[in-house]
């Protein structure tokens, strides 16, 4: 039987990080210990103008196939997760695998499924893998939030950040995907949403994030702990079996709250909302590829994805590296 598994990691982040007091010496009407005491989020990165989601794609993908040690053309499948796309099509997907100069024909899509969108993108590509249609995949989630901001509003603009991640997931005789898990339920959508819309050339409605922090909060906690046992119980094992846990980084309350549910301590989760922010979908390859580089993740280790957001999405992947 063939397996999927992950064969090379890499990151982008835009720019220099920008702390919080850096934010209120721009007008925001905050302070570093609210935004501190709150999310647990210190600094994150912004794109610049002229910056595109593709362009932080394309970086954290030449690092991914560096890192798996192979070329472009050798990538038969490439999916991209993100809620921020470069336009309205082409896709981000197709756009990366010119930039990349994937030219043998590889097959090219993106998934918005928001935090949710890089575990909904892993999911899919390894069934791809192990159908035997294809071999090789380039995984990405990238986003660009800042410009989704109502930078008016302290409530959300202060959470977000942009950046990408990306993985190289190969068909393998050896184990690496395990177990994974998606659901949604469009009945919460109002929770978290940007409800504006594009029409006759114009944006029509609120162009802007918006989101009910409580509301949000709730749901998150209980469904990250209800998928992550989901994907333990599919491949028999217990929490004592994970070694790292790797949420979506929304929140350093909901992560917390998670691990609590989950009875695993955090010196067990990575956490890199500090330095990064809420990335969206690309908020679990980065922190993952963090962890690889910095030595963490080791070859044989467990290790869980998990991620809720917008739609309401969540899902789960229980892989071994």
């Amino acid at each position: 039987m063939k397996f999927a598994r992950i064969a090379g990691t890499g990151s982008c982040l835009p720019g220099s990080p920008v702390s919080n007091e850096d934010l209120v010496a721009r007008g925001i009407q905050t302070s570093d210990q609210w935004i501190v005491e709150r999310t647990g989020i210190r600094t994150r990165h912004l794109a610049h103008e002229g910056l595109r989601t593709s362009d932080l794609a394309h970086e954290a993908s030449q690092k991914a196939l560096a890192s798996a040690g192979i070329e472009p053309n050798e990538i038969d499948l490439v999916v991209v997760a993100t809620s921020t796309p470069d336009c309205v099509f082409p896709s981000t997907a197709a756009l990366l695998q010119s930039k990349l100069g994937i030219t043998n024909g590889a097959a090219a899509f993106d998934i918005q499924a928001v935090c949710s969108g890089f575990i909904y993108g892993l999911a899919v590509a390894e069934k791809f893998i192990r159908s035997g249609s294809h071999r090789r995949a380039l995984v990405v989630g990238a986003e660009i939030f800042s410009r989704i901001l109502d930078w008016s509003d302290r409530g959300t603009c202060v959470l977000f950040g942009d950046g990408a991640g990306a993985v190289v997931l190969e068909a393998s005789d050896e184990p690496g995907i395990i177990a994974s898990a998606l659901h949604a339920d469009g009945r919460h959508h109002e929770i978290l949403c940007v409800p504006g819309g594009v029409a006759l050339g114009q944006v029509t409605g609120d162009p802007f994030l918006r989101m009910d922090g409580q509301a949000v909060f709730k749901f998150a906690v209980k469904v990250l702990g209800d998928v992550v046992h989901e994907v333990l119980q599919q491949s028999g094992l217990t929490t004592a079996g994970v070694d790292w846990l790797i949420p979506h980084q929304a929140n350093i309350r909901i992560l917390q709250a998670t691990a609590k549910r989950l009875e695993l301590p955090m010196e067990r989760v990575v956490v890199t909302v500090d330095r990064h922010g809420n990335t969206s979908a690309a908020s679990i390859p980065l922190a993952l590829d963090l962890a690889v580089r910095d030595g963490r993740i080791a070859k044989g280790q467990r290790v869980v994805l998990e991620g809720v957001g917008g739609g309401f999405t969540w899902g789960a992947v229980l892989l071994q590296f």
